[in-house]
């Protein structure tokens, strides 16, 4: 038997025991990044400070933008942060302070619904 496989009571124990879901409590926030050492410094460091439990790195995205008059192309990285919507201030903050854009992309979209394991997860992992 896989280890990932729970049984049936262990299943019914995890759900009895999680929080509702209130929608729109926990966010998806997405930044930018210039390239994978950015990325990776910022995602750690945002797990390391609790702004967030989980962040996925997107490699090889390109963005197209206009900035200052002019249409921009750049190859950038994506991270998606899966945090608490209470946090999203704070994150955004930290985020300003250490990204090496002028102008940093922080932006974020409420989680309406999700598998209740992961998002208990989420709530878990980063505090109010």
């Amino acid at each position: 038997m896989l280890p990932l496989l729970r049984t049936a009571s262990q299943r019914l124990f995890s759900m009895a025991t999680a929080e509702p879901h209130v929608p729109g409590s926990l966010s998806a926030a997405f930044v930018t990044c210039p390239n994978e050492t950015v990325a990776k410094e910022i995602a750690r460091a945002v797990v390391e400070k609790r702004l967030a439990a989980c962040v996925n790195i997107v490699p090889q995205i390109t963005s197209i933008y206009e900035w200052k008059g002019k249409i921009e192309e750049d190859a950038e990285v994506l991270l998606m942060i899966k945090t608490r919507s209470s946090r999203i201030s704070a994150l955004a903050e930290f985020v300003r302070s250490v990204h090496p854009y002028e102008v940093a992309e922080v932006i974020a979209v409420p989680i309406q619904q999700g598998n209740p394991p992961y998002l208990q997860w989420v709530r878990d992992t980063v505090p109010e």
